[in-house]
Formats: C-alpha cells, structure tokens, sequence
C-alpha cells in the first residue's frame, strides 16, 4: 500500500471492481468470462482485507487473502477442468447452451 492513501480510497476502488466483476458475472454468457469476473470479485475483497489490516496494524487481513487466494486458485482448477470437458462434449462453453443439462 502506497503512503498518503487513505483507507476509503482503497475501499471505493475495491466496490468498483467488485461492481464490475458482478455486472460480467450476470452479463456475460461465455463461461471463462464469468470465472473471470467472479475472480474480479474475488481480488476486490482481498483488497479490503489487506486495506483494513494496514490501516489497524493487524496480519489478520494477510492471512484471511491467503485463505481467499488458495479458495480461488482451488475454483479455478476445477472450474476449468469442467469447462474443458463440457467443451469435449457440447463443444460450447456458452452458459445458455448448457441450459439442457438441468434436471
């Protein structure tokens, strides 16, 4: 975190990107896109975390980023491995064709 930047900062511009990575989750229809946009999502709260745990002296924001990283990394290996073998079969990764493999 850069000296001189106030807290509020950090947080307006983590609502932002969080704010983008929903309108890319309900907007978009291409599944890599939305892993994308939910990883958006997912770096904006590590930015409010590590935000908030400079601002009160604390490690408890590095460790809870920690956590959320190795949740993300874990989502995104078995996210794409589902995309890649509904890709085999359907031969789309587009959300809506996948619509027929409700129950």
């Amino acid at each position: 975190m850069l000296p001189g930047i106030p807290t509020y900062a950090y947080v307006g511009l983590s609502a932002v990107l969080f704010a983008m990575g929903v309108i890319g989750v309900l907007t978009r229809r291409n599944a890599i896109t939305i892993f994308m946009s939910i990883e958006l999502m997912l770096n904006s709260a590590n930015l409010v975390f590590v935000a908030y745990a400079r601002q009160y002296a604390s490690m408890n924001g590095q460790v809870f980023v920690f956590f959320v990283m190795v949740v993300a990394a874990a989502e995104v290996a078995i996210g794409l491995a589902l995309i890649v073998a509904i890709f085999r079969s359907k031969r789309s990764i587009d959300v809506d064709a996948l619509r027929q493999l409700q129950g």
